[in-house]
């Protein structure tokens, strides 16, 4: 079943377009036997109705951070710490896994020495996971388009899939809240007293 991805009244981009516009009515297409919408579309005023994968929202500031994704990589570094002889049960051994996401080689994921010793095996597969996100992530919008465009022919779990994958490019899109506000130190105190 089809979920709405946008607002009544939100700001989104137009790609085939190349334009801002306000989303003016969400179009859900119902069909017979189904208990919610097969497709939902956005009608923005520019002549025909969009679907969620030709928009983008405003929150991003225009910019699809996962087409500067693929240039993500995985580099190894020095260990300074360990000789090495002395690390020669690592993968790599006198060096760790660093996923660079910047073009000067700066930027992205690391881990602490200490850390990548305990279980370096773990680390490999996770830097090999965080620089194959960008990839991952066009998969998923891949098969959400897929699906959205001939939602009536993909199979229902075909279907599920391509709604859990938007849904986290959605998450992905949010903006995070900033951290929670601490109770007042009374408040503390008084639970601590009953």
């Amino acid at each position: 079943m089809a979920k709405a991805v946008f607002q009544r009244n939100q700001k989104v981009w137009v790609e085939s377009v190349g334009a801002w516009a306000v989303i003016e009515k969400i179009v859900p297409v119902w069909a017979r036997g189904f208990e919610e919408p097969v497709k939902v579309t956005y009608d923005v005023g520019l002549g025909r109705e969009f679907q969620a994968h030709e928009l983008r929202g405003e929150d991003d500031g225009g910019r699809d951070l996962a087409a500067e994704g693929p240039g993500w990589r995985l580099l190894r570094a020095r260990n300074k710490w360990q000789t090495p002889e002395d690390c020669a049960h690592h993968p790599f051994p006198g060096t760790y896994p660093v996923v660079v996401t910047d073009p000067q080689d700066w930027g992205g994921w690391r881990v602490p020495g200490a850390e990548y010793d305990r279980d370096p095996r773990k680390i490999e597969f996770q830097a090999r996971l965080i620089a194959s996100a960008p990839r991952l992530l066009q998969l998923a919008r891949a098969l959400t388009a897929i699906v959205a465009d001939e939602p009536e022919d993909a199979p229902p779990v075909v279907r599920h899939l391509a709604e859990e994958a938007a849904a986290i490019d959605r998450y992905l899109g949010e903006v995070p809240a900033g951290p929670e506000t601490p109770p007042p130190a009374s408040e503390g105190v008084r639970h601590a007293a009953e």
